[in-house]
């Protein structure tokens, strides 16, 4: 188990197309500033909405199973799902609901400690990277 007092999560998900090709990439920081881990995995034909869901999923779902830590900052640059996740914003498109709930499990089960926090494109390059990485690795 990786011991860290905070941990943040920078991460991101992209299609080619909308719905098309898609991947998600996510890295995980501890609170002194070292890299913990990188994620990313290409995830079939969906949207970019639903792949920016599974990323954080992604990255919520490893530190569930990896890390004992006692708060999580997510940053992503999709202003759309951080408003979701905070209860600012309703879901209007049902197909991001299992993704919400699978989301809102995960900080139950972290200790509701997880806080969703929008970062502008141009500090979300890492993640970003890491999904074009896996399209591209993927031929897409």
């Amino acid at each position: 188990m990786i011991e860290s007092k905070n941990l943040i999560i920078y991460s991101d998900g992209g299609s080619r197309g909308n719905p098309g090709p898609a991947a998600c990439g996510a890295v995980i920081i501890s609170d002194t500033g070292e890299e913990v881990q990188r994620l990313s995995r290409t995830i079939g034909n969906t949207t970019n909405n639903q792949a920016e869901y599974q990323a954080l999923a992604m990255a919520l779902a490893w530190i569930n199973d990896n890390c004992e830590q006692s708060g999580i900052v997510c940053r992503l640059d999709s202003e759309l799902v951080v408003k979701q996740l905070n209860g600012e914003y309703k879901i209007k498109n049902m197909e991001l609901v299992p993704w919400f709930n699978q989301i809102k499990t995960l900080v139950v089960e972290l200790g509701g400690s997880v806080m969703f926090e929008h970062v502008p494109r141009e500090q979300n390059k890492i993640a970003d990277y890491l999904v074009n990485q896996a399209l591209d690795s993927a031929g897409f």
